[in-house]
Parts: structure tokens; C-alpha cells; sequence
């Protein structure tokens, strides 16, 4: 009896020793899933700063790039030192210089017009008539505007920079020249530059034929 006994008492550190080593580890699992959690949480992070500094490395090489002229605007194609045309939808034309071109507006100054006087009762014997084309300073007109005109990017279909040997720009030249002061709206009309297209006109002319008259004297008896 003492035996049994003593065999029971035993038996109950064992017990004990496999219950110990069960919560041992139990509590060791979710110590090795915080590890992992963490060790996740990290290469997350580490993940978005790897995404984060490759996104700054492009818009970087980009702006490189574009700095480097391989974005080249359309603003700079103009010639400061050269007049240029801008022609719009409705088929207006402007020359001038150009101080500020984006997607939205276009800026210019020094603005010239062309203006066609037409006869208002052509000649009848002629087949054709002349077409008088004048280049006109922009300012004088009946609504006064300054010379200065600002215009709806859609509305311009093309653009370009004029030589400085054309007709336009020699014109112009020769009314800088003659206003040194600048334009003066009372003689707008005497120093407005112009060009005219030179016109062939044929003139018929119908001939004429004299119809002999006959004429009796009498004689005196």
C-alpha cells in the first residue's frame, strides 16, 4: 500500500512537467507571430520608400529632360528679333511681334492689319480692277484699343516668323521710320504704310465713225 502510494505521488510531477511544457509552448507562438508580423510590417515600409524614392528619381530625369531641351515648348520658336503672323480661324491676319505664346493665350504688340480698299463703282470699261491693299498700324480705330492684343489660343490656326526682307516687314520698317514719335491718330491716313498688288486693265476702246453731211448752196440768179 505504502508502495502504490509512493508510485502515485510520483506519477504527479510528471503530470506536471507535460502541462508546464504545453503553455510554454503555447506562449511561445504568438511571440513568434509578433516577430512575423514585424518583420512584415518592415518590408512593407521598406517596400513604399523603394516605391517612393524610384518615383522621385523619374520626376527628376524628366525635369533633366525638359530642362535639356527635349521638351521643347512652342514658345520658343519665336523670334524676338524678327516680326511675326498670326493667322486665325476667320482668316484675319496680324503682324507683330509676339511676346508671350502657351497652351492657353497668345500675347503681341507692334500690331499691323491688312486692310483691302475696294472701288465702290469699278470703272465699267475695265475687265478688272485694282486691288489696293494697305497695311494698317493698329490704335486708330473707331474703338481706340492699345497696341497691345491678347488672343484665344484656339483661334489661332498657325503662326510663323517673317523675313526681314519681305513686303510686310518692309512696310513696316518704312513707317517706323517716317513715325519716329509713334502713330498719330490724326495722320493716320496720310502716314499709313501700303502696298498695292499690281492689276493688268484692259481698256476697250469703241470706234468711232463720222457720217459725211451733205450741204447745198443755192445760187444766188
Amino acid at each position: 500500500m505504502e508502495w502504490m502510494n509512493r508510485g502515485e505521488g510520483q506519477g504527479q510531477p510528471a503530470g506536471q512537467a507535460l502541462n508546464h511544457s504545453a503553455a510554454s509552448a503555447t506562449a511561445a507562438r504568438p511571440a513568434k507571430a509578433k516577430k512575423s508580423g514585424i518583420k512584415g510590417l518592415l518590408g512593407l515600409q521598406f517596400a513604399q520608400i523603394a516605391l517612393l524614392f524610384s518615383v522621385t528619381i523619374l520626376v527628376a530625369a524628366v525635369a533633366v529632360f525638359i530642362a535639356f531641351g527635349g521638351g521643347k515648348s512652342e514658345g520658343s520658336y519665336v523670334d524676338s528679333k524678327k516680326l511675326q503672323a498670326v493667322f486665325l480661324n476667320g482668316g484675319q491676319v496680324y503682324f507683330g511681334n509676339i511676346n508671350d505664346l502657351n497652351g492657353k493665350f497668345l500675347s503681341m504688340s507692334g500690331i499691323y492689319y491688312l486692310r483691302v480698299n475696294q472701288q465702290v463703282q469699278p470703272d465699267a470699261n475695265s475687265s478688272t480692277s485694282a486691288n489696293d491693299i494697305s497695311l494698317v498700324k493698329l490704335g486708330c480705330e473707331l474703338h481706340g484699343p492699345q497696341d497691345n492684343m491678347v488672343i484665344n489660343r484656339e483661334q489661332v490656326i498657325f503662326w510663323e516668323n517673317l523675313k526681314d526682307d519681305g513686303q510686310v516687314a518692309k512696310a513696316v520698317k518704312d513707317y517706323q521710320t517716317q513715325n519716329p514719335n509713334g502713330q498719330k491718330c490724326d495722320q493716320a491716313s496720310t502716314s499709313t504704310p501700303s502696298t498695292t498688288t499690281p492689276s493688268t486693265t484692259d481698256t476697250t476702246k469703241t470706234p468711232t465713225t463720222t457720217t459725211p453731211t451733205n450741204t447745198t448752196t443755192k445760187k444766188s440768179q
